[in-house]
């Protein structure tokens, strides 16, 4: 009984290596939160399952977490039970005995994460993380719905996605994904904050919405370097970025930092808007960025079975044409998002309009139109 203790504690420590920490996206042993495993037979003997007698162990696992009371332990917990519980040679009853990292092991953990990063990870060689920025040429076309809601949808459809609210003087993204606390602080490394399937940073997670930021030039560049180089993000497949509208110090900034991200410009349909967010996409005419296409918001609203165009038509046609000829490559009109209340009362409920309440894709044109959309930016 001795040896087989001995033989389940190596199996259980091997499917702990594939429980993931949802922050850090590593293994709780590769981080050292494993330091111990404690095999027991338990004193009530066998149990007898499907004609078999099984033996019984207590199985303690020993953790320490990175900090003490960390927004994610209920969720590390479970999945550490679930790994244990789920061995098929024995019935193991898991238990667990927390506490937090010392000082010295927490900076040298940090100080190894900070080692492999050392840079802005999104541009180093290799990295898979497709880039999407998201531009207008003036506010109040909804773009900012538009990111939250195309960042959802990659999250829904499965994709490990991150997003920037890049808009510092007009950040909404917390509103949007219902987010009113802050992104941990790791020894000096931040932790984004996760709702909604997505890890999100805002500097309206650090100032307050009521507050107003007035930077400009150098400082509100490196608002975004930081963004970029001090927030543990992982891998993600998909990173959406809200920038602000026009073509400011924000637009350069990313195009810099980020040179492998793809614009995709968002209007709506009257010329007054439209002839404005040309100027986004020609941004790239200055700087290295692909425009990926264009995206009509507000393009009708259905009353009774009526498609009324309040705000006329054609904008998203026209953008992507003049686009098309001023760089002088193809420019697509991706999709023409419907004028949806729902849009508003979700948003402004703190859960993006394409998600139902358990976070799955709702069953409605709107989270088809978004589908599509996010499924045509990924192909």
């Amino acid at each position: 009984m001795e040896a087989f203790a001995r033989r389940i504690k190596g199996d259980v420590f091997a499917r702990l290596s594939r429980v993931i920490d949802p922050e850090l996206g590593r293994s709780v042993t590769d981080l050292g939160m494993v330091t111990d495993i404690l095999v027991e037979a338990s004193p009530d003997g066998p149990d007898r399952i499907g004609g078999a007698d099984r033996p019984v162990f207590d199985v303690t696992v020993y953790v320490e977490l990175t900090i003490e009371g960390c927004p994610l332990t209920r969720t590390i917990a479970e999945r550490i039970d679930a790994a244990v519980s789920s061995y098929s040679k024995a019935i193991l009853r898991p238990h667990q005995e927390v506490s937090s990292m010392s000082r010295d092991k927490l900076t040298a953990l940090v100080d190894q994460l900070k080692a492999e990063r050392r840079a802005n990870p999104f541009t180093k060689a290799g990295s898979r993380t497709r880039i999407f920025a998201i531009a207008s040429g003036k506010g109040g076309v909804g773009k900012s719905s538009v990111a939250a809601n195309l960042a959802a949808t990659f999250a829904a459809l499965g994709y490990d996605t991150a997003a920037i609210d890049a808009d510092i003087y007009g950040f909404s993204l917390p509103g949007l994904f219902g987010v009113d606390s802050r992104p941990t602080n790791l020894n000096g490394m931040l932790m984004p904050v996760t709702a909604w399937g997505v890890k999100l940073i805002s500097i309206g997670m650090f100032a307050g919405s009521e507050r107003a930021i007035l930077w400009r030039g150098p400082r509100l560049q490196r608002s975004l370097e930081q963004f970029l180089t001090d927030v543990w993000w992982g891998e993600p497949d998909v990173l959406v970025l809200d920038l602000a509208p026009g073509t400011g110090d924000m637009a350069i900034s990313v195009a810099q930092a980020l040179p492998n991200a793809e614009l995709v410009v968002v209007t709506t349909p009257q010329p007054s808007a439209s002839d404005v967010a040309v100027r986004s996409g020609l941004v790239a005419l200055q700087v290295p960025m692909r425009v990926r296409g264009v995206v009509e918001n507000m393009s009708w609203y259905d009353h009774r079975g009526e498609r009324l165009h309040i705000f006329g038509e054609g904008g998203g046609r026209r953008v992507a044409d003049q686009l098309s000829r001023d760089l002088d490559r193809p420019v697509p009109l991706l999709a023409q998002l419907p004028l949806d209340t729902a849009l508003r009362e979700a948003g402004e409920g703190g859960r993006p309009a394409v998600l139902d309440a358990e976070g799955g894709l709702a069953d409605t044109p709107m989270a088809a139109a978004f589908e599509g959309l996010a499924r045509n930016l990924m192909a």
